[in-house]
């Protein structure tokens, strides 16, 4: 049931890193003295912000090893490349994102204006985000993101105040768009109606609601027109990915021909002795290369290697989480390493970084036994297993 009297509502749309937006924000709500302030954030964004206006010091050990457990790497990486462009953004120009957050805030608590939290859980944001993204879509976004942090993308010195211009808006949106249409409709269309349906929800009639330009547009819409904003409850839900996931399917179809070949051999008669041996030494090898590579911890290089030829038999294991995972014990990743991301000017930068690190040697060790997996075990045992079955 929507309960906001439209004519009674201002919104201010704002850039993230502005510190033109904080100086609006707040004379908007000393000018107007409004019911209610709504602001762009969920709770748990809300009680962070509190907690560094108070000068509350969160303890900020991250844990790898419970992300990794809980199968939210993707999730973490892809709020950490989040924050990372945000506050690159925030460096360059001088303001901390969310400054225009906090300035709504300190307006409110002075003339003692109760807040209403109107964003979605950033996590279900993020899920359903990474749940509609293609194989494709993420190879782009991850390439991307490294041609931003090493330097290779185009160099434009970016007018902040520019971007809330609605004209540049559509422009900036329609570009979004076709880099990575599903991360679009999710974080723009789908978050406009739900910024929208929440603002409808507040009982006080005047209202101001602080949010972010490129969403006022879309939430200006869907207040015109109500009847078309979908269920709140269905912008909340996080589903799996549908349809037939082939490329799991292919990959875990490799390690069972492995079996087969195996097996066929051995029923026939073969002497498989040596071809297994060569197997396991074949993917400890590569598994040790491509962690240490990477510029793992030599315990790190030595997991990944001793657990390769396990993870290449078993399609739901792989041993870059455990080299990984390993790597992390010995380099505790920090809220510090995610803020630094900022600051990360080149290759430098980027290899004294800890999440990096860690995610590198995840990478490094991955791919070094899937080069064994798809070329040199093949070539070097299998097909040898193969002649001789059919008697070649």
């Amino acid at each position: 049931m929507f309960l906001l009297k439209r004519e009674c509502l201002t919104i201010i749309g704002t850039a993230h890193v502005s510190s033109d937006s904080v100086d609006e924000v707040k004379d908007a709500i000393y000018e107007q003295h409004p019911e209610v302030v709504a602001i762009e954030l969920d709770r748990g964004r809300y009680i962070r912000l509190k907690n560094e206006m108070a000068g509350i010091v969160e303890d900020d050990k991250i844990s790898v090893t419970q992300i990794i457990k809980d199968n939210k790497v993707g999730l973490f990486f892809t709020t950490t490349l989040l924050s990372y462009f945000q506050s690159k953004i925030g460096e360059d120009v001088d303001v901390k994102p969310g400054s225009e957050m906090v300035g709504a805030i300190e307006a409110c608590e002075d003339l003692q204006i109760p807040i209403a939290l109107i964003d979605r859980d950033i996590s279900t944001t993020l899920q359903r985000a990474l749940n509609k993204m293609g194989f494709m879509e993420k190879a782009k976004f991850m390439f991307g993101l490294l041609a931003s942090v090493l330097g290779f993308g185009d160099e434009e010195d970016v007018d902040i105040e520019e971007l809330k211009n609605p004209e540049n808006l559509d422009d900036l949106m329609e570009m979004f768009k076709d880099e990575a249409p599903s991360v679009h409709e999710v974080l723009v269309h789908e978050r406009d109606a739900y910024l929208a349906g929440k603002i409808l929800q507040i009982p006080q009639d005047h209202v101001i609601a602080v949010v972010g330009a490129g969403h006022r547009p879309g939430i200006e819409r869907y207040l015109d027109n109500p009847e078309t904003l979908p269920p709140l409850s269905e912008l909340e839900k996080i589903e799996g990915k549908k349809g037939i996931p082939w490329l799991k399917i292919i990959l875990a179809l490799i390690p069972i021909m492995f079996v087969v070949i195996f097996f066929l051999a051995y029923i026939n008669g073969i002497n498989i002795v040596g071809n297994f041996y060569d197997f396991i030494i074949i993917s400890m090898i590569m598994g040790f290369l491509g962690s240490i590579l990477s510029g793992s911890k030599i315990q790190s290089a030595i997991v990944g290697g001793v657990v390769a030829p396990l993870t290449i038999i078993h399609p739901l294991l792989a041993a870059g989480w455990f080299s990984g995972l390993t790597e992390a014990k010995y380099r505790k990743v920090r809220q510090s390493d995610i803020k630094n991301l900022a600051k990360i000017e080149g290759f430098r930068d980027l290899w004294n970084n800890n999440i990096f690190r860690i995610l590198l040697v995840v990478v490094g060790t991955n791919l070094g036994v899937s080069i064994a997996t798809l070329v040199i075990l093949p070539s070097q045992v299998f097909m040898p297993l193969i002649f001789k079955l059919f008697g070649a």
